[in-house]
């Protein structure tokens, strides 16, 4: 559970390098509260059958958690995946490749998937904390 808060501990730290177990830890997280919020919002009335009938108070108070959950994960996410990127010794700013129709969310998740690099690099020290240690020293 801790490693699926640390990204909210870390709210506005473009700074540094994340592990992938951060990253997927915190994507697992996001998920699973969306699809509860969601499962909130649908078994509150929501009318299925095609009635003219409005959604029921469930439906709205889902709808209203899920919207402020989005607000409070947005920023958070953003700087997780910054991280990640520099955990690859790559510039942050590859976050924007997520904007380019079609193939840009596939290819950042390809990027999400890659180890980083051992040892320290230009964004900070290793955050596995290996170091600079020789497997077999």
């Amino acid at each position: 559970m801790d490693w699926m808060l640390m990204p909210y501990r870390r709210y506005f730290d473009f700074e540094g390098r994340s592990q992938r177990k951060e990253y997927w830890m915190f994507a697992l997280f996001t998920i699973l509260v969306a699809v509860v919020l969601c499962v909130l919002m649908f078994s509150g009335g929501f009318p299925l059958n095609g009635d003219s009938e409005s959604p029921g108070m469930m439906f709205w108070l889902g709808a209203a958690l899920l919207g402020v959950f989005w607000l409070a994960t947005i920023i958070p996410s953003i700087a997780v995946q910054v991280r990640r990127f520099h955990d690859q010794d790559r510039s942050g700013w590859m976050v924007l490749i997520a904007l380019v129709p079609y193939v840009g969310g596939l290819i950042v998740l390809v990027f999400m998937c890659l180890e980083g690099t051992r040892g320290p690099n230009r964004f900070g020290p290793d955050p596995k904390g290996a170091g600079s240690a020789e497997v077999f020293s």
